[in-house]
């Protein structure tokens, strides 16, 4: 079974922020529903909602689109979105507030592990030995999100690359990644079908300097279900990291998804 593992030690943290009604309102574009799914459209909606918050779409206590902007994005009834708002809150992932909105709340407690960044590059560079199906790739431009995480312009262009790895036992990683274009265009398409992003990262004239992590857990979702051939609704645990290079700048943004019963993350405290 593929893993991953660092050493480390621990420490406790909160780290609130805000999210404008207007990047908000951005987090809809990418999203829609599929009337002919026997999912009913709120869950539709909700999984949406649940896995932009968990990929942090929308900062931690910042607000999500009103009801009125997601009836008018979805085409569905008023009733519908406040459903999905609804569901948010009963997840524990936001809190409804009367004549305000509905409000983040992704993370009430988190814990940072620090630990060197070679273990981590290591492991990293095993995902060698398998297979990998390149789903999409191309250059856009970064939502307002990955482009503050990158420290980027949003007219920059990222490579974007979604692909899936496979092991013996199935596939085991669904990967969406973000490179700064400049970054990007010193490998190939090809060279994504074969090789993991931290080799292509250093024989680029990258030298990885530290990496940022959170680890949670989301449920799958039409397309990850798909992917890794799980169940709709299962679900995955989910690493979202950004790496940073020797002077401190962000070279890559990835949004991971395993199957348990597929991957472990390990961890060493020393």
């Amino acid at each position: 079974m593929p893993f991953a593992g660092n050493e480390a030690t621990m420490k406790k943290r909160q780290a609130p922020g805000k999210t404008s009604a207007a990047a908000a309102q951005s987090r809809l574009t990418d999203m829609s529903v599929d009337a002919t799914s026997p999912t009913p459209l709120y869950h539709q909606i909700f999984e949406q909602l649940r896995n932009a918050v968990l990929a942090g779409d929308f900062a931690d206590q910042g607000y999500l689109p009103s009801e009125q902007e997601i009836s008018q994005r979805f085409g569905v009834s008023r009733i519908t979105a406040k459903r999905s708002l609804d569901e948010m809150a009963t997840a524990g992932l936001a809190v409804r507030e009367q004549g305000r909105g509905t409000r983040v709340n992704s993370a009430p407690g988190r814990t940072m592990v620090r630990g060197g960044i070679s273990s981590l590059v290591q492991s990293l560079h095993a995902n060698a030995r398998h297979s990998v199906k390149l789903i999409d790739f191309g250059y856009v431009h970064p939502s307002a999100e990955i482009a503050d995480i990158l420290g980027i312009d949003r007219k920059a262009e990222v490579q974007r690359a979604i692909r899936v790895w496979n092991g013996p036992n199935g596939p085991f990683s669904h990967l969406t990644t973000f490179v700064p274009a400049e970054i990007g265009r010193r490998w190939t398409k090809s060279d994504l079908q074969s090789k993991p992003l931290i080799s292509l990262l250093e024989s680029g004239g990258v030298r990885v300097g530290r990496a940022q992590e959170q680890i949670t857990a989301t449920l799958a979702d039409r397309d990850t279900s798909e992917r890794l051939l799980v169940k709709r609704g299962e679900p995955l645990l989910m690493i979202v990291r950004t790496v940073f290079d020797l002077e401190g700048t962000a070279v890559e943004h990835i949004i991971a998804l395993y199957p348990p019963s597929r991957y472990q993350y390990l961890v060493s405290l020393e």
